[in-house]
């Protein structure tokens, strides 16, 4: 199984990915340097403009083509990364196949698997949508804005960070996590709320698990909006979290649509 190791260089902020071959027959020094090295990618917290001198992209195809020729390496910056998503300006006439709206919830439309290094997916939100507040799987998450306005929350993690399983779990309930009789006897503390912002067309946030949980909401009850997500490495599982009670329960995450067209699997 390839496993991902994670570099950093602390002289000049570089983090990058790379790729070790058979984890299972790495020695136990390989694993905990490898384990090592991931904490130090926490440190990464992004990049507010994009790279002097850096290569621009000037479509969404030219994106996707950089995105995948950086991950192909062994050694991915992710402060490039982060780049890469900052220079793309948003076209609707470029990501618009891939914008699958749902009435009731907001959906995750794959755009490029990434060859399993990365997903690079839009995420469209009808008015008023919302997740709920949510961790990144100890992954790196870049969200793009490419129509419209999203409101970030953001939250500091819980005392008690157990994972409790529920097969109703739902990322795609603004509310939270759980019902209400089971939210009654779960004693635990509001979640701390650390920030909240809002982003515009084409700007750029990061976030990972060392930096919070957040909750991502469009306000607007007249306009859609559409973001750009790229998470690396990409997770199909994640937790989501009850600002009143704090509880943490585990979630399978899907997706709507992929490569513009209906998910048969998730269909309902």
């Amino acid at each position: 199984m390839t496993s991902l190791v994670v570099l950093e260089n602390n002289n000049n902020n570089n983090h990058h990915y790379q790729f070790d071959g058979d984890k299972d027959s790495s020695t136990t020094s390989d694993r905990e340097s490898e384990k090592y090295l991931r904490e130090l990618t926490k440190t990464f917290t992004g990049i507010d403009k994009p790279l002097k001198n850096a290569r621009k992209c000037e479509t969404l195809n030219d994106l996707m083509r950089e995105l995948r020729q950086t991950f192909d390496s062994d050694h991915v910056n992710i402060e490039y990364v982060n780049h890469l998503m900052l220079s793309y300006e948003s076209n609707p006439a470029e990501w618009r196949k891939f914008a699958k709206f749902d009435r009731f919830r907001y959906t995750r439309n794959l755009v490029d698997a990434g060859n399993g290094k990365y997903n690079l997916m839009i995420l469209c939100w009808n008015e008023g949508h919302a997740s709920a507040i949510h961790d990144h799987a100890d992954s790196h998450c870049f969200m793009k804005m490419l129509k419209g306005q999203l409101m970030e929350t953001r939250y500091a993690w819980p005392k008690d960070a157990s994972v409790n399983d529920d097969c109703k779990a739902d990322i795609g309930n603004g509310n939270g996590a759980g019902g209400h009789h089971e939210e009654q006897e779960y004693n635990g503390d509001e979640l701390e709320e650390l920030s909240r912002s809002t982003l515009e067309t084409n700007g750029v946030c990061y976030i990972n698990d060392t930096l919070g949980l957040h909750r991502v909401e469009n306000p607007s009850h007249t306009d859609v909006a559409v973001s750009l997500h790229l998470y690396c490495p990409p997770f199909d599982v994640c937790s989501i979290f009850n600002k009143q009670t704090g509880k943490r329960t585990k979630c399978n995450v899907t997706f709507w649509s992929k490569f513009g067209k209906r998910d048969p699997a998730n269909a309902n």
